[in-house]
């Protein structure tokens, strides 16, 4: 209801020919607007006041969406709630968000906001789907080394920095190193191959060292944290994704230990680009299928968790002359394929 003062004001903005109450109507539309505009908070929840929501961001809980998924017993011991209060701020939070059905159309709609980040090379961006490395997805690379995982990795850092109309999300990128394979000195390599100033490109890079798979989890929650509270990160680059959990995890006695924490993970990976808004690379180790006994052994590590888990899967190689060849084996929406590539001191590109 707009107020006896918001009247008056209304009055004085305008001339004696102009009708009162649709510009009050208008006020009121517009206030309703603005209103449905603001994202819901999770101290609009019955029941989770800013103590409550101190508690939540602490367990790692930033959002509804992550609220609304969890059970009343889970939310009680991470916010110290009693089962009814936990259950009552539960199906507040699924009746806000409106989880359940919309068609085609609508879920068109949603999907309307994917940005997508150039490789460098055109022969890869139109392996992708022609602009590149997609948001809201996973895309994995795996092969042996050497065959440009990393490079590509390196590449996409500097590129997500471009603005939209060459290619980029006019973001920045955070780089989760677990092999210590994050060069200073190759970025700015790559930043002045595209005429980027390269200590601008460098300050844009938020990078973190992983030393086991527990810190490499923690990390991921730290950015979730920092996307919620405002910074513009456009893509998250993992190198490599399996490392920590193949040394920690060995034999056939913990593998399942293993493959239930990487499970966790890629989950955890997919809800951050979905909320967020942004790409996730992964790089992947492989190793040889003893049981392969014709054509190339070369297996991902991981398995089926991480193959279902990725929306796009590339096999990288060494090729003849210095080029390498990404194959697409996996993707929802784009045929099988090959592209030819070269890393030169640019970063990726299609000439060597």
């Amino acid at each position: 209801m707009v107020s006896r003062k918001e009247v008056e004001e209304i009055k004085e903005a305008i001339s004696p020919e102009e009708d009162i109450d649709e510009k009050i109507t208008k006020k009121k539309s517009v206030k309703k607007k603005e209103e449905k505009e603001k994202e819901p908070e999770l101290t609009d929840l019955p029941g989770i006041g800013p103590a409550v929501a101190s508690k939540l961001e602490s367990a790692g809980i930033f959002d509804l969406m992550s609220l609304a998924v969890m059970s009343p017993a889970a939310l009680g011991d991470a916010a110290g709630l009693g089962a009814a209060a936990a259950r009552k701020a539960i199906l507040a939070a699924r009746d806000m968000l409106d989880l359940g059905f919309s068609d085609g159309v609508e879920f068109a709609k949603k999907r309307a906001d994917v940005t997508y980040i150039t490789t460098g090379s055109k022969n890869l961006d139109e392996l992708l789907g022609g602009r590149g490395i997609e948001s809201k997805a996973i895309t994995e690379a795996f092969g042996a080394f050497g065959s440009g995982k990393t490079q590509l990795g390196l590449s996409l850092a500097v590129n997500v920095q471009l603005p939209l109309e060459k290619g980029g999300s006019a973001g920045k990128a955070v780089y989760i190193d677990t092999e210590g394979t994050f060069r200073p000195s190759r970025i700015r390599q790559i930043a002045e191959g595209i005429g980027a100033n390269p200590e601008m490109v460098l300050k844009n890079i938020l990078v973190a060292r992983a030393f086991n798979s527990d810190h490499q989890m923690l990390l991921l929650e730290k950015v979730t944290e920092m996307a919620k509270k405002g910074e513009p990160i456009k893509i998250v680059i993992i190198d490599s994704l399996t490392a920590h959990f193949r040394a920690e995890y060995s034999g056939r006695g913990q593998l399942a230990d293993r493959q239930q924490k990487l499970n966790r993970y890629m989950h955890e990976l997919m809800k951050l680009a979905e909320s967020c808004n942004l790409a996730v690379y992964v790089t992947n180790q492989v190793m040889a299928n003893p049981a392969q006994l014709f054509g190339d052994p070369t297996t991902a590590i991981g398995g089926n968790i991480v193959g279902h888990a990725s929306t796009y899967r590339m096999y990288l190689r060494r090729a003849k002359q210095g080029s390498r060849v990404a194959k697409l084996i996996d993707s929802p929406n784009l045929p099988d394929g090959e592209a030819v590539y070269f890393v030169n001191d640019g970063g990726v590109s299609d000439k060597a």
